[in-house]
């Protein structure tokens, strides 16, 4: 629950960053088994991407889309913050029935530091208390005052970077340095691929047959577009995905509740359906990145069969929801 909450507001690659080395540091000191250790950290890394479907700024794709079509902040949580409470409990369900078993049932809490002393910098930590209402208001006018969305989260970023610039605690320099900009530059490349199929014609067809669907019904057209979108995230990454979808949406002629169906079906597959592979997300990539740096290896067979676990029911619930809020 606390890893869906803080991938509502931070975003799913910075609920991944945040969470994850606190998890392996939690169960380091409380001394847990590997397999109980890999079970936290892969809740963390299911849920902050699974769950980042409330907020316009909880996901990148989820700023796409809404930028794409126009939604505004208010207007998309309307939709999708009932979408993301089935998701986040079908997420603990599944989780439970998997792994439940190799969870410890006792935590030695004595183990445990007094929360305030894990603080280095008490002003970057208020810093951060301040910038957060401030992001969550700024996102909710911005789109009624023309600022782009961008300028709210940059300046929400350089507050607190000022911040921690000051305090001497926290060098930006090694932060910028450390980033695994490798991972981004993948992200980054994958949308020369869409580009691709868009002067193919491959974007249209698929586009024409999204409209096909939806016109069947909001059912067939949630089903149609999450399912397709989740597997093309799979194996091209979800943000190409979503980008394929949006440019297929925008040139196939649907409109009004047709449209809507489409839009938001494609933003619930493009948000839980790279969970099935390791390159379906820039937050799965930057988990096994830091798992990696902390000698935590997860080979991709390993993830493969934990992501055709967890994914398709999860997908599946959250579709459901939403043709239930949308119908």
């Amino acid at each position: 629950m606390f890893s869906a909450l803080v991938a509502a507001l931070f975003a799913n690659d910075g609920g991944v960053l945040i969470l994850t080395p606190i998890t392996l540091e939690l169960a380091a000191v409380l001394g847990l088994e590997l397999a109980s250790t890999l079970a936290f950290a892969l809740a963390v890394g299911f849920v902050v991407d699974a769950a980042s479907l409330p907020l316009t700024i909880s996901n990148l794709t989820n700023i796409i889309a809404s930028d794409a079509f126009g939604l505004g902040f208010g207007g998309y949580a309307r939709v999708m913050v009932p979408v993301d409470l089935a998701v986040v409990a079908a997420s603990v369900l599944v989780l439970l029935a998997l792994y439940g078993r190799v969870l410890p049932r006792h935590y030695d809490l004595a183990a445990l530091d007094e929360p305030a002393q894990a603080i280095r910098s008490w002003s970057v930590f208020r810093a951060g208390w301040v910038a957060v209402p401030l992001l969550l208001l700024g996102a909710f006018f911005a789109q009624g005052l023309h600022i782009p969305l961008s300028a709210v989260v940059g300046a929400a970023a350089l507050l607190v970077g000022v911040v921690a610039a000051r305090s001497g605690t926290v060098s930006t320099r090694t932060v910028l340095r450390s980033a695994p900009w490798n991972v981004v530059a993948f992200s980054l490349a994958m949308y020369a691929v869409v580009y691709g199929l868009r002067g193919a014609g491959v974007t249209g067809v698929y586009g024409h047959w999204l409209a096909s669907w939806a016109a069947h019904g909001t059912l067939p057209g949630v089903l149609a577009s999450g399912l397709s979108v989740a597997g093309l995230s799979a194996g091209l990454n979800n943000l190409p995905a979503l980008l394929t979808a949006i440019l297929g949406i925008q040139g196939s002629g649907a409109s009004g509740h047709a449209r809507e169906a489409l839009l938001y079906g494609a933003v619930v597959g493009a948000d839980i359906g790279p969970k099935l592979t390791p390159i379906g997300s820039l937050a799965t990539l930057l988990w096994l990145h830091v798992l990696g740096g902390r000698g935590l290896n997860v080979t991709w067979g390993q993830y493969f069969r934990a992501g055709l676990l967890l994914t398709p029911p999860v997908l599946l619930a959250g579709l459901l929801a939403l043709w239930a809020v949308l119908k």
